[in-house]
C-alpha cells in the first residue's frame, strides 16, 4: 500500500500532469501506475517541453520534416503516438476499474478555443485517430467549448474540460453535459462509457489574488473556491433529474483539481493536494508535486471539511470589492494565451 492507494480508497484519483516518450519507454509511467497513479494529462506546454528536451523524438522529427506535412500534422503524428502508447500503459488500470479510471488526455489546438464547430470537428478527428477506449479529448471551457461539449458527449466521446476558474461556468458545463447525455439516450445510445472531468485550476487563483489580500486570506482563496465548487457539484448531481439519468447509466462529471503545483515557495509544497482530497474527484499533479506528496503528503478526507468557513472567506473577498467571476474570465484568457504561445513554440522546430 502507498499513500496514493490511500487517496484512491478515499475516492480520489491522482493523475500525472506530464507526458513524454522517455516517460513511457523507460517504464517509469508503468511504475507510477503500480504506485497508484490513475491517469495522465497533457497540454501544449507539456509537449513543447517534451519535444525540446527528450532525445527520443529527434530521429522521428527529422523523418517527419522530410515529408510533405504541415507543422501541425507533424506535431499530431508525434502526440497521437504518445497518447496511444500512454493509453496502452493505462489500459489495465482502465479495465480493472470498469472503465472509470486510467484516462489519458490530448488537447484540441488552442486556436480553436472560440470556435465551437472547429472544436467539435477536431475533437472527433483526434478521438478517431487515437482509437483507444481510455482517451479523453481536452477542450477549454470557453462558451464555445461548452457548446462543443454537448455535441461531443452526444457522439459518445469522453472529454476533459480545461481552464475552469469559475463556479458559474462550471455549472454551465454540467448543464451542457446533461443535455448531451439526454440527446444520446434519446437516440438509443449507451452512456455508461462516457466520462467527463471538469478541470478547475487552483494555484493560479492564489497567485493572482494574494498580492491584493490581507494576510489572513492569502493562500486560502483557491482552496475555498474549490470547496465551494464541490458543494455546487454535490447539489447539481444529487438532484432528482440527474439521478434519473444515472439510473440509465450516466456518469457524474468529476471535478479535477488542476494547477496544483505550489507557485509560492512560502506555502507547503503539497498544499493543493493535501487540502482537496474527496470522493469522485481527480487531482492532476506535476512530477515534483507527486514526488513530494508520496514523500510527505497526508491522505485524509479534507475536501468536505470547513466548507462553511470557505464560503465565509469567499464572502470576505467579495466585500473587498473583488469580483471572482471577472477574475476567472481574466485567468482563463491568460491560460488560453499561454497555451497558444506554447503551441506556436512547439510548432517552430517542426516547420
Amino acid at each position: 500500500m502507498t499513500i496514493l492507494s490511500d487517496v484512491k480508497a478515499l475516492g480520489q484519483q491522482i493523475w500525472l500532469d506530464n507526458l513524454s516518450r522517455s516517460l513511457i519507454q523507460s517504464g517509469e509511467l508503468a511504475q507510477m501506475l503500480q504506485q497508484g497513479v490513475c491517469g495522465v494529462t497533457s497540454n501544449p506546454a507539456i509537449f513543447q517541453k517534451a519535444f525540446a528536451g527528450d532525445a527520443l523524438y529527434a530521429d522521428e522529427i527529422s523523418r517527419l520534416k522530410q515529408q510533405d506535412l504541415s507543422p501541425k500534422q507533424r506535431y499530431e503524428t508525434l502526440a497521437i503516438a504518445d497518447v496511444q502508447a500512454a493509453c496502452d500503459v493505462c489500459l489495465s488500470e482502465h479495465q480493472a476499474s470498469g472503465g472509470k479510471t486510467g484516462f489519458v488526455s490530448l488537447e484540441v489546438a488552442p486556436d480553436l478555443a472560440k470556435d465551437a464547430a472547429g472544436t467539435i470537428a477536431e475533437a472527433k478527428r483526434l478521438h478517431q485517430a487515437i482509437n483507444r477506449p481510455n482517451v479523453m479529448i481536452k477542450v477549454p471551457t470557453t462558451d464555445e467549448g461548452i457548446e462543443a461539449l454537448t455535441e461531443l458527449v452526444s457522439a459518445g466521446i469522453s472529454v476533459n474540460l480545461t481552464l475552469l476558474f469559475s463556479r458559474a461556468q462550471t455549472l454551465k458545463a454540467y448543464a451542457a453535459y446533461q443535455k448531451g447525455i439526454e440527446a444520446r439516450l434519446a437516440a438509443g445510445g449507451k452512456v455508461d462509457n462516457i466520462h467527463v472531468v471538469a478541470s478547475f485550476f487552483i494555484s493560479r487563483v492564489d497567485n493572482a489574488l494574494d498580492p491584493t489580500l490581507p494576510e489572513a486570506l492569502q493562500g486560502k482563496v483557491a482552496i475555498a473556491l474549490a470547496k465551494a465548487a464541490y458543494r455546487d457539484w454535490e447539489t447539481y448531481f444529487g438532484s432528482q433529474t440527474f439521478q434519473r439519468l444515472e439510473a440509465q447509466g450516466a456518469n457524474r462529471v468529476e471535478l479535477l483539481w488542476a494547477s496544483t503545483g505550489v507557485k509560492n515557495p512560502a506555502y507547503p509544497d503539497t498544499l493543493y493536494v493535501d487540502s482537496l482530497i474527496g470522493p469522485a474527484t481527480v487531482n492532476t499533479v506535476p512530477d515534483a508535486t507527486l514526488k513530494a506528496f508520496i514523500d510527505h503528503g497526508k491522505a485524509a478526507p479534507t475536501l468536505t471539511e470547513g466548507t462553511d468557513q470557505a464560503l465565509a472567506q469567499l464572502e470576505e473577498v467579495s466585500k473587498l470589492g473583488i469580483d471572482l467571476e471577472a477574475l476567472a474570465q481574466r485567468l482563463q484568457e491568460d491560460g488560453l494565451k499561454q497555451f497558444e504561445d506554447a503551441f506556436a513554440k512547439l510548432l517552430e522546430p517542426l516547420a
